[in-house]
């Protein structure tokens, strides 16, 4: 395929292997080629740009501690409770 190549099927292709891409399973060759089909569209750009920017956002969310309300587990206690019925024999 010619260099900056931008059929719809050849974007398709490239699109395929965005995720093999960004987790660098794909072979040098294919990579080098997926390079330069980017350099010349924009269209596929963008999405492989929206795919990194999402990954590295899911990662940030996952290294997160967030704070939780100090009642939290009374509540939940409450809420259980409430829910339980007594068996009776």
């Amino acid at each position: 395929m010619k260099a900056h190549e931008r059929t719809l099927d050849h974007c398709r292709q490239v699109l395929g292997q965005l995720n093999a891409y960004v987790d660098q399973e794909l072979a040098l060759e294919l990579c080098q080629e997926l390079e330069s089909h980017l350099d010349g569209c924009a269209d596929c750009q963008v999405v492989l740009d929206s795919l990194t920017k999402t990954i590295h956002l899911y990662q940030g969310l996952r290294e997160a501690t967030l704070p939780l309300p100090a009642d939290l587990e009374s509540r939940l206690i409450q809420q259980i409770q409430g829910h339980i019925t007594p068996h009776t024999s």
